[in-house]
Order: structure tokens, then C-alpha cells, then sequence
């Protein structure tokens, strides 16, 4: 009686199979770069939207703009952001915004994005004027820790802010 293997193996199929992968990979997860050396923030704003009346009071989210310049020495592609609000003195979520801040198409060097807002859900809703708002006993401020994350990479902290005490209406 004699063993025969019923794999059809072949010696340089290992080795295929493995470029195939990395190639696959290496398509993937794009660039190396680490993109808070890349990308500055301009012309960032943070202050209280004026959402409106909310079931019968004034509500105001905490906001924050800004646009994104491509500072590298190459096209940057693919890259989301998430803001994440929070009450100053507090570590828990009060909220958060996600958005891509640059498409596929990617952004050139030196060239800045159109300005990108990132508002919370949550607020702080009053019968008092917007303006006073800011002057209640039980007003708390607000900070945003801005994330990014390029293509496949994992998420990375950018920057941390504190949101001004000034109405926004745009």
C-alpha cells in the first residue's frame, strides 16, 4: 500500500499566494504617513450654535471650524474626522461629530480644505436670551478633542480645544 498526497502544492505557489497578499495590503492601507505631520489646522472658530427653539427654549451645541492644510510633500487622500466634545472637568462623552475632511480625490500640497464644522448634538437648552445663557450658576464649558484617522490607519489625537463662550449663528 502506498501514500499518496491528493495536494496539489506546488513549490513557488507559497510565494505567489504571499505577494498577492502583500500587495493587497500594501493597497489597502495607503501611505505611511503619519498624517498630525501633514495636516494643520487654520482658521479654527469654537464657540455655542444657536440651533433654535427646542421644545420651547433657546438651545445652543458647542461647535468647532476649522479648515485643513496639506503641509506634507505629497497628495493626501482619504482622511476622517471625529470631534468629541466634552464638559471641561468632565472625561465623559457629551457628544460627537464625525465627518471626512478629505475625499479620494485628496488635497494637494500647500492647499487647504473648505472649513469644516463639527457641532455636538447635545447642549444646553434655556428660556433666558442666547446671550445670557453663557452667565447661568450651572453653565459648564466645553473642550473638543479633534481625531483623524488616514485611510486604513488608526485613529490619532490632532489637537484638544476649548470651546470660547460666543454665540455662533453660522
Amino acid at each position: 500500500m502506498s501514500i499518496r498526497s491528493v495536494s496539489s502544492y506546488r513549490p513557488g505557489q507559497a510565494l505567489l499566494c504571499g505577494l498577492v497578499f502583500c500587495g493587497f495590503i500594501a493597497a489597502c492601507g495607503g501611505s505611511d504617513i503619519d498624517i498630525r505631520e501633514v495636516l494643520a489646522l487654520e482658521d479654527v472658530t469654537t464657540g455655542w450654535y444657536d440651533v433654535g427653539i427646542v421644545d420651547g427654549k433657546n438651545k445652543l451645541v458647542p461647535t468647532v471650524a476649522f479648515a485643513l492644510k496639506n503641509t506634507g510633500n505629497e497628495r493626501v487622500k482619504t482622511v476622517q474626522l471625529n470631534a468629541v466634545f466634552r464638559r471641561v472637568g468632565e472625561e465623559d462623552e457629551w457628544g460627537n461629530a464625525f465627518t471626512r475632511g478629505i475625499s479620494t480625490e485628496g488635497l494637494e500640497v500647500g492647499v487647504s480644505t473648505v472649513q469644516i464644522v463639527l457641532r455636538s448634538p447635545l447642549g444646553y437648552t434655556g428660556q433666558q436670551p442666547r446671550a445670557k445663557m453663557f452667565e447661568h450658576s450651572q453653565w459648564i464649558d466645553a473642550r473638543v478633542e479633534l481625531f483623524t484617522k488616514h485611510g486604513s490607519a488608526q485613529w490619532v489625537k490632532l489637537t484638544e480645544i476649548r470651546i470660547d463662550r460666543q454665540l455662533l449663528t453660522q
